[in-house]
């Protein structure tokens, strides 16, 4: 099941999603809702907690439901439902499986968001008809840059896989692969942002000690990420696998001094620390999945 969803790689991408029902809507899911908004589906219905909550989501064609005001809002959302998002926190994945279980259509395809619940622990309380999809969404999605992974439980067809990839397509690029990868990946793509934010936060430091103005450090630091970034994405001169080394090499000039800048990284083993880092934590990952 492993592979890269490469744009267009599922059939329709540009057709509208079946029916939708996304159950807890925080930042993420959030993310996750304007896109599909964006993209159009023939009904969304999402649920949250409190009436402020509801009253916040003003999308056109979605429908937001208040537990407060309708406490059987969740069997109402799912009524007819291909997908069903469930967006609430881990600890209380199974429970809304489980509450949700005899209102969700026989060919609904349930998909989870959250760390370190399996699709197997899900899959336990609803119909045997019932599909589960596990999926790994990063912060980026917010501007529909985001990266996701999507596995799919035991009892899920290629078929639900691919309409559960489509519909995250809606806020980024897809990779599909093992359940058994989900957790990997979440130390890669869903950490990633904080790696990324925390190497801005050190140069601008190191800026800022050499004597420019916050202000200044900010702007050299932040427009050189953003930048490089940009250029990664735009410059298909090299494939994407080796385009990273390819740009840095063409701006490390032999003996001047961004080499001896970059020796002195490779000096500091990063390669090292990235192992050590992401290690730690896929293990507080298996942590709360044995939770």
């Amino acid at each position: 099941m492993g592979g890269r969803a490469e744009p267009g790689g599922y059939p329709g991408r540009m057709t509208a999603l079946p029916p939708i029902a996304m159950l807890g809507v925080g930042s993420m899911g959030g993310a996750i809702l304007t896109g599909l908004a964006r993209h159009g589906a023939e009904r969304i219905a999402v649920t949250n907690r409190t009436a402020e909550k509801a009253a916040a989501i003003q999308l056109d064609g979605v429908e937001s439901i208040a537990l407060a005001d309708e406490p059987d809002g969740n069997a109402r959302a799912v009524d007819g439902a291909r997908l069903v998002v469930l967006g609430v926190k881990p600890a209380g994945i199974v429970d809304l499986a489980r509450e949700i279980a005899p209102h969700l259509a026989s060919d609904a395809v349930v998909v989870s968001i959250a760390a370190g619940t399996t699709t197997a622990s899900i899959e336990a309380v609803l119909p045997a008809s019932v599909a589960v999809v596990r999926a790994m969404p990063n912060t980026p999605s917010h501007v529909r840059l985001g990266v996701t992974g999507v596995a799919g439980g035991s009892r899920a067809s290629s078929d639900d896989v691919a309409l559960v990839a489509r519909m995250f397509e809606a806020v980024g690029d897809v990779i599909v692969l093992e359940e058994s990868q989900i957790d990997a990946l979440s130390t890669i793509s869903g950490s990633g942002p904080a790696y990324v934010f925390l190497l801005i936060e050190e140069l601008t430091a190191t800026a800022e000690r050499m004597g420019f103005t916050a202000e200044q450090a900010a702007t050299m630091v932040q427009g050189t990420f953003r930048g490089a970034s940009e250029l990664l994405a735009a410059d298909d001169s090299v494939p994407m696998t080796t385009r990273p080394a390819e740009l840095r090499r063409r701006v490390t000039s032999p003996k001047g001094t961004t080499e001896r800048a970059v020796a002195v990284l490779h000096e500091a083993r990063l390669g090292e620390v990235f192992d050590r880092a992401t290690a730690a934590a896929l293990a507080r990952a298996e942590e709360l999945a044995a939770r």
